[in-house]
């Protein structure tokens, strides 16, 4: 049985979601997990994390699965998403719209850009959001603001005066197949879900 298949058995199996799977110099095997979604959550309603327990016992079983398949790794690990989580899948999207991401397009933008970013920018950063087109086809776009050239955007934690006229908002859609990565924007909130630290496990 392939490593994928082998791994996304096992995790599934243990009730979780296979994030990635990466191979890494020295022979480590690094599989990353997730709790599976299971929709909106409330108001007032707290998301549950994975923690050193679920690790554990995911590295456990894949310690067994893959020697049975004879899959050759010197050391397994396995984590949680940590605040970077990559963004593969549809649902994925469907579960952090709402979340500031970082998307890098596989080709520039070119002319669909034009007027609102550089022709050539591969690299953004912006809110993820669910989008309807006039044909009714569901697509995603990120938004942000952005200062008007020649205006430098403020510094983090300067005062701002109520008369200095906010920034304009841009945006920019984009289907998954343009995607070469996405990724959740590294932010540290500390009344949030990024609060946790990474979580892993090593055998």
């Amino acid at each position: 049985m392939a490593l994928q298949q082998t791994v996304e058995q096992t995790v599934a199996g243990l009730g979780y979601e296979l994030v990635e799977i990466e191979r890494s110099a020295g022979g480590l095997l690094r599989v990353t997990i997730d709790l599976p979604w299971k929709g909106p959550i409330s108001e007032g309603e707290t998301i549950a994390l994975v923690g050193v327990e679920d690790c554990e016992k995911v590295n456990r079983q894949l310690q067994f699965a893959l020697e049975v398949d004879g899959v050759d790794y010197k050391r397994l690990e396995v984590s949680s998403p940590g605040i970077d989580r990559p963004l593969r899948s549809e649902q994925d999207f469907e579960r952090f719209a709402g979340e500031l991401i970082d998307i890098t397009l596989k080709a520039p933008m070119g002319a669909a850009a034009a007027g609102q970013v550089s022709a050539s920018r591969k690299k953004f950063r912006g809110t993820l959001e669910r989008v309807v087109g006039a044909d009714g086809t569901q697509g995603w776009q990120i938004v942000w603001s952005q200062e008007p050239e020649g205006r430098a955007a403020p510094k983090p934690g300067q005062r701002v005066s109520k008369k200095r006229p906010p920034a304009p908002m841009q945006a920019l859609g984009f289907t998954l197949d343009e995607l070469r990565e996405a990724r959740l924007a590294p932010v540290v909130d500390f009344k949030g879900r990024r609060a946790k630290a990474d979580t892993a496990v090593s055998d």
